[in-house]
């Protein structure tokens, strides 16, 4: 997955550097002709820049201790409108990260509260299969088993066998015939 997803990130970094580079231009033009955005915003991020790279390049080479010349004011003024353009590209495209990872995680969030629910209604329907297990249980037990109905019914058959003995059945006698009387 993390191969296929490799090229993918790159391309996604292209286009947004290819949509933000526009933008990242109409602001180093208004940096460019706007005396305030050039003073205040431009040129103090380009001399500090200027002054580091040179800071760093200077001790890198053993000259330690020389003083660092400002830019003009002409090359700061571009310097500074490149380093906000490329600051403006950095910042849609960190956007789109913060904006996917936010994506991200709701969606993570969105699959673990199904999976609770999956997970709850599966207790739920097991606790239910345990209630009709334990009914059907008790039914069973209830039920006599067939051999405890062939010794109820022997019994049965002893005790009326013992009837019989005891009392021979009755015969029947015809009841008397009544005429009717004549009154």
């Amino acid at each position: 997955m993390v191969v296929g997803a490799f090229p993918m990130a790159k391309l996604l970094y292209l286009g947004i550097r290819q949509v933000s580079k526009p933008l990242a231009n109409r602001i180093k033009d208004a940096a460019r002709r706007s005396e305030f955005f050039k003073t205040y915003i431009c040129l103090p991020p380009a001399q500090l820049y200027h002054w580091v790279e040179m800071r760093t390049k200077m001790r890198i080479m053993g000259f330690r201790g020389t003083t660092i010349k400002p830019l003009n004011e002409e090359a700061a003024a571009d310097l500074g409108a490149e380093l906000l353009g490329e600051a403006t590209i950095f910042v849609v495209g960190g956007g789109c990260l913060v904006l996917e990872y936010m994506r991200q995680q709701s969606q993570q969030r969105h699959k673990e509260e199904e999976q609770r629910a999956a997970w709850t209604a599966l207790l739920d329907e097991v606790g239910r299969l345990a209630l009709t297990l334990e009914a059907l249980q008790a039914q069973v037990q209830a039920v006599p088993t067939p051999g405890a109905l062939e010794e109820v019914r022997a019994e049965l058959q002893e005790v009326r066998a013992q009837l019989r003995a005891r009392d021979p059945p009755p015969k029947c006698q015809a009841a008397p015939v009544v005429s009717p009387s004549k009154e």
